[in-house]
């Protein structure tokens, strides 16, 4: 390539003549000539191409002429993929790739696949203005690598997908080493693997395959078997069956060509075997239909050739007397040794099965000694030899007329495919015998027969004129060619009034283009099946049409059957439905209603009874803490009711804080523990890094003892309980919601219970729905757990089947911010409630009971209190009557909320606190608190006292 570039007329070209290239290039075209590699340059802005001996091969046909031209021109074919890459690097960005596909003109092969890099070379002046190519053609390597894939995928499953069976025995016992599931559905699933042949197949032994195998293993030569039948029974008590086979036995050999084992390779050809039988059958019966033409002698061959086919004990073909319930059978075929029933026999002798022949059903009996409807005289058939058999009928004009027969002696199974042999013989023995009849009643008619044509002529008019449905012929054009009277009475328009004009005049606009590709699909032989459409009545109203079509040449014929009604009809129930869901809806509020009522009047009968026995003189100290214990305990018991009926609800005010989800699991263990009992062992599957969430850590806790309460009472008390914690990219669909992308937490409990059955499933988490007995529970534990999710933005899922274990995964949010280092989640303490010393606090209670013991309660506490009954009060005191250490506010109120009235606050003094308390409220469950601090009711006095203690010791209103 030295001595080509050297030779070339550079007179034409943008470079020059060599002697005035610039220095940069001879150095590029001085490093590409000596390189090892195949190496390309392009240089200036016509990207002049230039090349080394290694890169000849790559261009192909396009050498010598390649050299000087500019890149565009050589590369034309591939130009739209090439020049955005020669763009880039002309613009500073090398480039790199490795086994790309490119189709090169020049080349004797479509695809070439080739690794190479892309420098950009800089001129004299610094610029870059060339661009340097290093190339290796990596095809052989690619296409080598897709052989080797396909290979090795295909050997793969050669084995498992074989349509063939395939086994291999080992040693001169013939012990089984390995099978495919076709050998295996082959000799019915039984248990041969590491067993010898004889051991697991006697079947096979009785029919000598035992004694071909022990010749191969001797002989060493191959022995291959065409068409060989295998009668095996595949199941213990069962009926034999048997099959056809193609296969050969391949012996096996050492290294020293001694024979170690047998391999059995073959194909089940049973259903190819049958199905030549049968129809070499039927090929018989059709050159013997050819040769009879007295219908008694053609029932006796199709007979005959039926019993030999199918190797039963007699055939025949009998004429039926329905209302005597009689069949006189004029002859009949028996195998050998077999006594001929011909003559007159009843049907009620020997079973009920006429009511199944009068119905046009075949009747088939594999046993009559089992079959309901033979078991009372099966006596009786198998003394003619006819303990299974088939009586298939024959029916004319819709009557049973005749029946085909088939009797075995013995008890067997009638196979699907035998059956529809039967049929087949059945059918093609009533043509025939209908066509010897036809051929008589041919020739009495053929002196009537244009009387017999005009009266066909007259009948197919009379359906014409007189269908109820619109039958109409349209041209692919679509113009209407004929229409029959039906248009008026379902559309209005006489038939003379559309025959001629398109159906776009006739068509409800919006269903124009619809029709139209209607119409061209099956213009095109494709028929239309209820294809539905709406056209417009002569008074300017729609009307719906279902439509089924057929064509024959450039004409579409097309039937139309008039279906507002229907679609009027559909579209009320659908409107019935969404009331029936509504309805639905207004039931479980309903059933939420008396849950929660016949819970609470459980419990206000305990704080009821404390303060009655409360209120008796002389009451010992020790019962007075009992019943004290006992209000303040059910107090507790109806804030957690309260707490999980607000969290199923989605409108609890959680307070949300960033933990660590492992963390907070690890230090309730030990009450976990405590919950479960001693037979229950619980096992923890926790990630070493953190996996911290957003979420209200109580009801993150409660949760949790909910979900393990749950797997506590669906093992009975003994068992284990897996509790994992993990990070998963997503959230999937759960119960038709959808699922989150990002990271979430999950966390997993998988109990060793008993199930839960499928309609238990979809009910799990409604309120108050529970499986376990009256005053176990509630109800409310996992409608706490899916309430909770919901509102912390996850969802709960669980897997179960019944008998199996049971997993419920808690899905939330993952957080990836750190908590602040030495932050501790701080719990209230039982300890007592502490002293005021002269705080002063505003009140603001719209209730009077609770207004008037709030301030009992705080004054007892030696605060100094003022109430207000509402916010509008409480704003005039604070500019009234001086300055209050705090403002403590219930949030539902009359007028203002305590939110607003706390804003309110804020803006005026902005340093008073403010403590807000509610059991529930919207507001709260739909924005949040806004900042303020807030407690729930019920609530302890220690824990207010804490509260307004902490919020106040750093600001003093002034005297």
């Amino acid at each position: 390539m030295g001595a080509l570039i050297r030779a070339h007329d550079w007179s034409e070209s943008p470079l020059g003549p060599p002697t005035r290239w610039p220095q940069a290039l001879k150095t590029a075209v001085s490093l590409m000539l000596h390189a090892r590699q195949p190496a390309y340059i392009a240089w200036g802005p016509e990207q002049i191409s230039l090349y080394n001996d290694g890169y000849i091969p790559i261009l192909g046909t396009k050498h010598p002429a390649g050299l000087g031209q500019p890149a565009a021109a050589l590369w034309a074919e591939i130009w739209d993929t090439l020049g955005p890459l020669n763009a880039a690097v002309l613009a500073g960005e090398a480039q790199w790739f490795e086994d790309m596909p490119f189709a090169l003109a020049g080349r004797d092969r479509d695809l070439s696949w080739f690794s190479y890099s892309y420098t950009p070379l800089r001129g004299d002046d610094d610029r870059i203005t060339g661009i340097f190519c290093v190339a290796q053609e990596t095809t052989e390597k690619v296409l080598a690598y897709s052989r080797t894939q396909a290979e090795r995928e295909r050997l793969t499953r050669m084995f498992e997908q074989a349509p063939g069976f395939v086994a291999m025995l080992e040693g001169p016992e013939h012990r089984f080493g390995l099978a495919n599931p076709a050998y295996m559905r082959l000799v019915g699933h039984r248990a041969i693997i590491g067993k010898t042949v004889a051991e697991a197949l006697p079947d096979a032994v009785e029919q000598g395959y035992l004694g071909l195998l022990d010749e191969v293993y001797r002989n060493g030569k191959a022995l291959n078997l065409i068409g060989a039948k295998y009668a095996a029974q595949t199941a213990p008590g069962g009926s034999i069956d048997e099959r056809y086979v193609d296969f050969v036995y391949q012996p096996l050999t050492d290294a020293t060509g001694a024979v170690t084992g047998i391999f059995i390779e073959g194909y089940d050809v049973t259903d190819r075997i049958r199905a030549e039988t049968h129809h070499r059958a039927l090929l018989e019966l059709g050159d013997r239909i050819r040769d009879i033409g007295d219908p008694d002698e053609l029932s006796f061959a199709a007979a005959e050739i039926l019993g030999r086919t199918l190797e039963v004990s007699r055939a025949g073909y009998g004429t039926v007397d329905k209302a005597s319930e009689t069949i006189t059978i004029a002859r009949d075929w028996n195998a050998p040794g077999i006594t001929s029933i011909a003559g007159v026999l009843h049907f009620r002798d020997y079973g009920s099965y006429i009511e199944d022949l009068k119905r046009g059903e075949t009747a088939v009996i594999a046993d009559a000694d089992q079959d309901p409807r033979t078991a009372a005289t099966a006596g009786m058939l198998k003394a003619i030899s006819a303990q299974a058999f088939i009586n298939m009928p024959v029916t004319e004009r819709g009557n049973f007329v005749a029946l085909l027969f088939l009797n075995h002696a013995t008890a067997r199974d009638w196979r699907e495919d035998e059956l529809a042999l039967v049929r087949d013989v059945a059918e093609r023995t009533r043509t025939a015998v209908a066509r010897l009849e036809a051929e008589r009643d041919l020739q009495a008619l053929a002196a009537s027969l244009e009387q017999q044509v005009q009266e066909r002529t007259e009948e197919y008019d009379r359906v014409w004129r007189n269908s109820r449905d619109l039958l109409v012929i349209v041209g692919a054009d679509g113009i209407f060619r004929a229409i029959n009277p039906a248009w008026t009475t379902i559309l209005g328009h006489e038939p003379e009034e559309v025959a001629g004009h398109s159906f776009l005049e006739f068509i409800w606009p919006e269903d124009a283009t619809l029709t139209q590709d209607g119409l061209d699909e099956a213009a095109a032989a494709h028929d239309l099946t209820n294809f539905e459409n709406r056209y417009r009545h002569k008074d300017g109203t729609p009307r719906w049409i279902s439509w089924h079509t057929s064509v024959e040449g450039d004409l579409v014929y097309a039937y139309g059957r008039h279906i507002t009604v229907e679609r009027e009809a559909a579209a009320a129930l659908g409107q019935a439905q969404d009331a029936l869901r509504q309805s639905q809806k207004l039931e479980a509020v309903g059933q939420l209603t008396g849950g929660v009522a016949h819970d609470f009047n459980n419990l206000l009968t305990i704080i009821k009874s404390s303060t009655d026995l409360l209120r008796k003189p002389g009451l010992p100290d020790e019962r007075r803490r009992r019943y004290i214990d006992a209000i303040s305990d059910t107090v507790d018991r109806a804030a957690r009711l309260t707490g999980q009926l607000l969290a199923f609800a989605r409108r609890q005010a959680l307070k949300p804080e960033v933990f660590d989800a492992a963390e907070c699991i690890r230090a309730i263990t030990d009450m976990l523990r405590t919950v479960v009992g001693s037979r229950i062992r619980i096992v923890m599957e926790m990630p070493s890094e953190p996996c911290r969430i957003e979420a209200d850590v109580s009801q993150f806790e409660t949760a949790l003892v909910n979900m393990v309460v749950n797997a506590r009472d669906a093992m009975d008390g003994a068992g284990r309980l897996t509790v994992r914690v993990e990070e998963v990219s997503g959230m999937p669909a759960i119960r038709g919601h959808r699922g989150g992308a990002g990271p979430f937490v999950a966390v997993s409990l998988t109990d060793t219970g008993v199930g839960i059955a499928a309609d238990q499933l979809i009910r799990i988490f409604e309120p108050f729905y529970t499986t376990k007995e009256v005053g176990k529970g509630t109800g409310l534990g996992l409608s706490q757990v899916y309430g909770f999710a919901k509102q912390s933005g996850g969802d709960v899922a669980v897997e179960s089947e019944v008998g199996r274990d049971t997993t419920f995964t808690l899905y939330l949010p993952r957080i990836y911010e750190t908590v602040a280092a030495g932050e501790e989640r701080k719990r209230p303490t039982g300890s007592a409630p502490e002293e005021g010393r002269g705080r002063r606090v505003l009140v603001v209670e719209d209730n009077v009971e609770v207004g008037r013991f709030s301030t009992q309660v705080l004054q007892d506490l030696g605060y100094e209190t003022t109430w207000a009954a509402n916010a509008d009060e409480a704003l005039t005191l604070l500019q009234k009557a001086g300055s209050f250490d705090v403002v403590f506010s219930d949030v539902v109120m009359p007028g203002m909320s305590g939110i607003e009235l706390g804003e309110e606050i804020r803006r005026r003094q902005p340093g008073l606190p403010v403590v807000l308390t509610s059991g529930y409220s919207h507001v709260l469950a739909e924005k949040g608190r806004h900042g303020f601090e807030l407690l729930h009711k019920p609530y302890a006095a220690e824990e207010l006292s804490r509260i307004l203690r902490r919020l106040t010791g750093g600001w003093h209103s002034s005297p």
